[in-house]
């Protein structure tokens, strides 16, 4: 390939085709004295306009098509030449472009700095998959440990929702449906089929720590991350309303993506020796933040809800959300024009600034760094569990292994900037024939969990916007089958904005007269107490305790994991008390139990500073009757 090696365009793009062909094509400037002597039937002025392929048999092709048939001596390349040759009209489409980009050289190598930057080869992201999975063995980590703490007292023996209980139930209901064990686990994906002792709720929760713990390490990533995925599927089958929220779904999607990602060696590996990753599972993973993001904003306004379409939605979310921080408070008390404000920025965020993920390299880095900067605002003013780590740790594959290592310290530096050079450029010579076999099995697997997920996902997006598609249509019945493992889910948060703060308030008495109340850990009660950072765990029982204050406004009846609640409560469960803050009534569980409907907003900075409170309270009433052990009967 002969090139104008004074051409700063040329030289940037014929660096990217050597990485494309590697020792197939030899790349020489028309400035070679070389080429002169060898070429002398070849004028210069040739040169000058197009770039010359020179093939071993004396063929000579110029232009579009001699790109084209220089990238096809890749091993992946051989695509462009196909179309060319054989679609009508396209060669002659691409030579009319050639001739263009060709005359204005000058433009395009500016375009190519701002889309680019400096590196225009082929992005490596063997670094880049590196922090991902050990990132993601934290937040694997951190999900069980958080989930470890409060399982007793949620689906224990004693604990709210049973999980032998919950197991007999469903057991009952497919032994009259005739299901046999193979269907049952399709339907409801859980080990617990097998045994739902509190020990072996315990067991799930240690082994799953234990695997985080190899995955951070390296070890075995792809089995650590099999067996992560069952049994957090398993835990979130079992654990039914506690364990249904969006990140839960978020982890189990990215960490069945990322099977597929990680590379298959048992032991760990400087990232220099680890091979590059599957091209289609990082797209898949970016595939999944687009929709994250992208579908966080269409809710918000598909939804047809006023206070985000007049930007008023941020004037109540700081208080109405689920866990403020005290820094929510604050955030509350910013003038309107910087809540409009905020809010056109975080739409622009979650409707424009996605669909950068699918354009060059620098758009990308920009779409990183955005999404990275919305989740630490929102992670400063409210608690979202771990859902604004896995959100960043995903805007971890945007960024190339060029871009990752400047971020990194110096030592890091040095240990990994060679596989920013000697891995993108890595081809499988020679491969062995078990070798050959398992990464035709492995790609072959890729495709065509890629081409389900796109099927899945379409059907999704589309029932977004409203499309309403036949239950008997095969798709439908494909996603509905695949919805008990998680693997492609909805998201998008707050799609209808709560303008109030309805709060339920435990009480108990042993009288009838004088009642006292139970204090969470996290949610609002006491006035005076501060809102608090809680995040990355979850105080799931707090979380569900709001979204049940939700019905209050409505007049609908408690659910029956409310009820359970209460009764654990007059039982004087310990396992139900350890997930609260205060116990009134240490020495013998009350004989009645009531729940009460208050109405939470924050206070100015002139309450806090005068009075120390944080929340002001209205009272609304109560929700549901008063229970006694008397009632125990009547539980559902």
């Amino acid at each position: 390939m002969i090139f104008d090696g004074d051409c700063n365009f040329c030289r940037r793009w014929i660096r990217r085709w050597q990485h494309a062909t590697g020792n197939a094509v030899d790349y020489v400037p028309f400035q070679d004295p070389v080429v002169a002597e060898r070429y002398p039937e070849l004028p210069r002025d040739r040169f000058e306009k197009a770039v010359h392929l020179i093939e071993t048999d004396g063929h000579v092709f110029s232009g579009a098509e001699a790109v084209f048939r220089a990238l096809a001596c890749g091993r992946r390349k051989r695509w462009p030449l196909q179309i060319y040759q054989r679609v009508p009209g396209v060669a002659a489409l691409t030579e009319i472009a050639y001739r263009f980009v060709a005359g204005h050289r000058t433009l395009f190598s500016a375009l190519t700095s701002f889309f680019w930057g400096k590196h225009v080869e082929p992005p490596s992201h063997v670094c880049s998959r590196w922090l991902f999975l050990r990132l993601l063995g934290c937040i694997y980590l951190i999900a069980f440990i958080s989930l470890w703490t409060q399982i007793d007292g949620l689906i224990g023996q004693n604990g709210i929702i049973p999980s032998g209980q919950f197991m007999r139930v469903v057991g009952q209901h497919f032994e009259q449906q005739h299901v046999g064990l193979v269907r049952r686990c399709l339907m409801e994906p859980t080990l617990c089929w097998f045994n739902a002792t509190d020990g072996f709720l315990h067991l799930q929760c240690g082994a799953g720590t234990l695997l985080a713990l190899l995955l951070v390490c390296g070890v075995a990533s792809v089995p650590s991350l099999v067996l992560l995925w069952i049994i957090y599927l398993s835990l979130a089958t079992v654990c039914h309303v506690f364990l249904g929220y969006q990140w839960d779904n978020l982890l189990l999607e990215t960490g069945f993506l990322a099977i597929f990602l990680a590379p298959g060696n048992l032991l760990p590996r400087s990232p220099r020796r680890e091979p590059p990753p599957s091209a289609t599972a990082l797209w898949l993973l970016r595939w999944l933040l687009f929709r994250l993001m992208f579908a966080s904003g269409c809710v918000k306004l598909l939804s047809g809800d006023e206070t985000w379409r007049n930007l008023t939605a941020l004037t109540f979310h700081y208080e109405t959300q689920p866990l403020p921080t005290w820094i929510g408070w604050f955030a509350h008390q910013l003038p309107i024009w910087f809540q409009k404000t905020s809010l056109v920025l975080m739409f622009g965020m979650e409707l424009v600034v996605p669909f950068f993920i699918f354009f060059p390299r620098r758009l990308r880095i920009v779409a990183c760094w955005a999404f990275i900067g919305l989740q630490v605002a929102i992670a400063l003013t409210g608690n979202y569990c771990f859902f604004n780590f896995l959100t960043v740790l995903l805007c971890v594959l945007l960024l190339d292994d060029a871009a990752l290592v400047k971020l990194l310290p110096r030592k890091l530096r040095q240990r990994f900037s060679g596989a920013v050079v000697d891995v993108s450029g890595q081809e499988m010579a020679g491969p062995s024939a078990i070798r050959l076999t398992m990464e035709i099995i492995r790609r072959l697997c890729v495709g065509i969990v890629a081409v389900i997920i796109l099927i899945l996902t379409g059907v999704q997006m589309v029932s977004m916007f409203g499309v309403q598609l036949r239950p008997s249509n095969p798709l439908v019945q494909l996603y509905a089958r695949a919805s008990p493992f998680r693997t492609v889910n909805g998201y998008g948060l707050f799609a209808v904005m709560t303008t109030s703060r309805p709060e339920i308030v435990i009480e108990g008495s042993n009288d009838g007269q004088t009642w006292l109340a139970y204090e969470f850990k996290y949610k609002p009660g006491d006035v005076r107490k501060r809102p608090r950072f809680v995040a990355p765990h979850q105080p799931r029982l707090d979380w569900q305790m709001w979204f049940e204050a939700l019905r209050t406004p409505h007049g609908a009846r408690p659910n029956a994991w409310f009820l359970n609640f209460c009764h654990r409560l007059l039982q004087g469960s310990p396992q139900v008390l350890s997930l609260m803050e205060h116990n009134p009534f240490p020495e013998k569980p009350p004989k009645y139990i009531r729940a009460v409907v208050y109405d939470y907003h924050f206070t100015d900075r002139a309450a806090l500073r005068s009075q120390g409170v944080w929340w002001r309270r209205d009272f609304k009433g109560a929700y549901g009757p008063v229970l006694s052990l008397r009632d125990e009967a009547e539980k559902p």
